[in-house]
């Protein structure tokens, strides 16, 4: 039999915010006793996608970010949505070191982090309407 379990959490497109939604996944993915590295891996794929909505969709203003979680056997799936501005050209965005942002000094490493860290990512966006980081990662 499958072993499913679910939840959601939506906070406010605030920075102070982005330590609690990585904090309430890593305990959501504790279930499945997952290694230090795997939580750490976890936690910062999900810290880097709940900044990139903050800091790029809302451009640091008022907004709401949901996260949704998904456990299917050892496999968690991650979503972190924004209904911001959108992504203009989404495989430009992804590549290492490419920033919309340079004046706040961010590293434009975010998506780097994320695909390094998980299983899989995918990114879909809309501009005007927001943008939607998938994330999956099994749990050894």
């Amino acid at each position: 039999m499958d072993y499913t379990n679910e939840m959601l959490l939506e906070i406010d497109s605030q920075s102070r915010n982005e330590s609690f939604a990585r904090m309430v996944v890593a305990g959501f993915v504790a279930q499945l006793d997952p290694t230090i590295e795997e939580i750490a891996d976890i936690k910062t794929a999900v810290s880097e996608a709940v900044t990139n909505a903050i800091i790029h969709g809302y451009n640091n203003g008022d907004g709401r970010v949901k996260i949704y979680c998904k456990i299917c056997n050892h496999e968690v799936l991650i979503e972190v949505h924004d209904f911001g501005k959108g992504i203009e050209d989404i495989e430009k965005a992804m590549e290492p070191l490419y920033t919309t942002r340079p004046e706040l000094e961010r590293s434009g490493m975010g998506f780097s982090f994320m695909e390094a860290f998980m299983d899989d990512l995918e990114v879909e966006s809309k501009l005007g309407e927001g943008t939607v980081v998938k994330m999956k990662k099994l749990i050894h």
